[in-house]
């Protein structure tokens, strides 16, 4: 069996190994190395085919026997092969990957003005496919060259914006390199960046109904490429479909938003306990972070108080990955609230018949008519959901249903 893997600094959770194990039959392992361990490793350590990340995609170049032209181009290697005689060859895979990604987006840079933000490898590397799909410009923008955030101005007629830098990245959510309201022109948006599914700046365009995509398929799409290497033989495209929609789930919220006593509790457990997630129950979280009970942090500071400490527990909650999240019922009545779910998540509605509808330890239920509040809170829950399920009848139904619209 041939022996793969991911050489880095810091790897941290990667998903490479989840990638390649349904690629191919090879084992693949994550090698952690500090700086002067790595070209012992490269040159005399016992594997077949290597994939390179930050912070060697450069210092790898000097061992390589050969280089891809791509390689070459860029100055930068992302994947290692040894061959039967021992010497190595590099490749770039990354632009493999970003060019599909532009692709399966819509977006076209062909004669367009494009902006790329960030001058790191991520930059060279799509400055290099930007040019070869024949885009009519490509600026790059970073804190001290020529074009920087201080006359980015002048630039607000671009067409197409890239963004090659770490900027909203997990945990640094929220982040992004500029608003896009200036970019009247702005046609398409994307982002190396895929944890969080939505960045900042990917939640923007989206609101604004521009064609965006994250890294994700980029990531599953330059794998499919080393592992072309590795084996040397071609993989079917379609399977890069079928990892990223896996990977997406996988890392993908389920949130529940729904009507106070509408079932999100049972059902949150149910789904949890279907997929092997973990549940967090947001209200208990945030009684958690005040150190009181929902009815005492109403008692003491009303409900702009408990809104206020709701917002900052969904802050959290909305950063974290593969979790089934069950909401507060009025989380709904703050518009801020949306993108720090949105971000990360699939947010499902629970409808329930207001009869059906418990009251007990719920401070807003207890003094308002459901029957009122449901039709204040109704465009609300269908402006947060990406879709819409009955709880009307067994909860169990319920989750089937879930997860038959939110696998597709």
């Amino acid at each position: 069996m041939k022996k793969c893997g991911l050489v880095g600094g810091k790897l941290g959770h990667s998903y490479s190994p989840y990638i390649h194990a349904k690629l191919a039959d090879y084992a693949y392992r994550l090698y952690e190395l500090a700086p002067e361990e790595l070209e012992g490793f490269i040159r005399g350590g016992e594997w077949d085919g290597l994939n390179v990340t930050i912070p060697y995609k450069k210092t790898v170049l000097p061992w390589c026997d050969e280089l891809s032209d791509t390689a070459r181009r860029i100055g930068c290697v992302n994947t290692l092969v040894r061959r039967a005689d021992g010497s190595i060859y590099g490749d770039n895979t990354d632009a493999y990957g970003f060019r599909l990604l532009l692709r399966r987006a819509g977006i076209d840079p062909a004669g367009k003005k494009v902006l790329v933000f960030g001058s790191g490898g991520a930059s060279v590397m799509a400055c290099a496919v930007l040019e070869e799909l024949g885009a009519g410009s490509v600026t790059v923008v970073s804190r001290r060259g020529e074009d920087n955030y201080e006359n980015l101005p002048r630039h607000y007629d671009a067409e197409i914006l890239v963004n090659a830098t770490p900027l909203g990245m997990y945990p640094d959510n929220g982040s992004a390199p500029c608003p896009l309201a200036p970019f009247t022109c702005c046609e398409g948006v994307a982002d190396v960046v895929y944890n969080p599914a939505r960045t900042a700046l990917l939640l923007d365009a989206e609101a604004r109904g521009i064609p965006c995509s994250n890294g994700l398929y980029m990531l599953v799409a330059q794998a499919k490429r080393s592992a072309e290497q590795f084996l040397g033989a071609a993989i079917d495209d379609g399977v890069i479909d079928r990892i990223e929609r896996a990977l997406s789930f996988d890392m993908r919220n389920l949130v529940l938003v729904g009507m106070p006593g509408c079932g999100k509790s049972t059902v949150a457990k149910l789904l949890a306990e279907a997929l092997g997630r973990e549940c967090v129950e947001a209200d208990a979280e945030i009684e958690r972070a005040a150190g009181m009970t929902i009815p005492e942090i109403f008692a003491l500071g009303g409900e702009d108080r408990f809104r206020a400490i709701e917002t900052g527990v969904l802050a959290s909650l909305g950063k974290l990955s593969g979790r089934v999240i069950s909401s507060g019922g009025g989380c709904v009545t703050r518009e801020e609230n949306y993108p720090l779910l949105h971000q990360n998540g699939t947010i499902v509605w629970l409808r329930r018949d207001t009869a059906k509808l418990t009251k007990e330890g719920r401070p807003i239920s207890l003094r308002s008519d459901l029957g009122e509040l449901y039709e204040r809170r109704r465009p609300l829950y269908e402006r947060f959901a990406d879709y819409t399920v009955s709880n009307d009848g067994a909860p169990e139904d319920t989750v089937r249903e879930i997860l038959a619209l939110t696998r597709l």
